[in-house]
């Protein structure tokens, strides 16, 4: 089907204004994501309704602490990504078409199959998820229109470089996103992601602009983004440009993809990693892929009680009462009911 968000340039030249690459892309062309090509001026999606995964995750995968939490979450997928990431932890399917000379693969679906699906599994929420939503939005604005219609509320996944013109094309049927912020170094990101800082940090601002409930997670990789100056300076931002209240997930790495030369996040480095982000100023900071180490739990920003209690992806009681602390009256960010 004709893909959204580009113009015509003359000589069946189009640019893609989708993602923050705005991709300039020729007849018989695809753009940087390999699911998006110009077919005699025309740009096409190549996989609107073609899902390579669909699952029923608990919302804590995503992950979301914060929006809805204890509850499932109906999870989709396709092929491409915008990023070609070193350490993509899903590059069997995010890098496929680019990996394999333009392969799209997917079960056929729509976005009337999918609310259905999420409805009769009992889920809250539908994610786009494990490959970058940002190349399937044309699927990702008809679906969560219609699951926004049903009730649900629908979630982001994602590498945070869509363009504005995206998100408000999608506008209030999105209700929250966890972003990758991978790093705080623009260098970071055109070595090692083929992108820039500033488009993700750009998203960032506009999504908390637009009222979407944002958490943010960074993969702390040894010797390439755990730098605590780095760390500090990202933890800063976050509670300059987004709020005290954001969540902040720093996540432990495990060699993967095409980076294989370095080791396991340490435990003492995720460790130091939260410190800094609640030296920073932030009230939520959790430590991810390690359960059962200090920092899954939510608790309250003004008496510091634990209102969450999780290990890995099992819950305690969920001690909020509207939204707030029952003890102190604290209001505390989030999506609760």
């Amino acid at each position: 089907m004709e893909a959204s968000l580009y113009e015509k340039l003359g000589e069946n030249i189009v640019r893609c204004h989708l993602c923050h690459h705005h991709c300039r892309i020729k007849e018989g062309q695809r753009g940087l994501c390999q699911v998006r090509q110009n077919r005699h001026g025309v740009l096409e999606t190549l996989v609107y309704g073609r899902l390579i995964a669909r699952h029923v995750d608990p919302i804590e995968k995503k992950p979301l602490f914060h929006v809805l939490p204890g509850t499932r979450s109906y999870s989709i997928a396709t092929v491409g990504c915008n990023f070609r990431c070193a350490f993509c932890q899903n590059a069997d399917i995010a890098q496929l078409p680019a990996d394999h000379d333009g392969m799209i693969v997917g079960t056929p679906a729509t976005p009337e199959e999918v609310v259905a699906d999420a409805l009769a599994r009992e889920c809250r929420t539908v994610a786009y998820t494990y490959t970058e939503p940002t190349v399937f939005f044309e699927f990702v604005r008809d679906t969560a229109r219609l699951a926004a219609a049903e009730g649900l509320r629908n979630v982001l996944v994602t590498n945070g470089y869509m363009t504005l013109e995206a998100l408000q094309a999608i506008g209030s049927d999105l209700h929250a996103a966890n972003v990758d912020l991978k790093s705080f170094s623009d260098d970071f990101y055109r070595t090692y992601c083929g992108a820039r800082l500033e488009g993700v940090t750009e998203t960032l601002v506009n999504m908390r602009r637009l009222g979407i409930f944002v958490e943010v997670t960074t993969l702390v990789i040894p010797g390439l983004n755990d730098d605590p100056d780095e760390l500090r300076a990202l933890a800063e931002f976050i509670v300059s440009s987004l709020g005290d209240q954001t969540p902040w997930h720093v996540s432990r790495f495990h060699p993967t993809y095409r980076l294989l030369d370095r080791p396991a996040t340490p435990l003492a480095t995720l460790t130091r990693a939260r410190a800094i982000g609640l030296q920073a100023g932030l009230k939520h900071v959790y430590v991810g892929n390690t359960p059962g180490l200090d920092g899954e739990n939510t608790v309250c920003p003004g008496c510091g009680q634990v209102l969450i209690r999780r290990r890995g992806f099992s819950l305690g009681p969920i001690r909020l009462q509207n939204g707030a602390c029952p003890d102190c009256g604290a209001p505390v960010a989030g999506i609760w009911q």
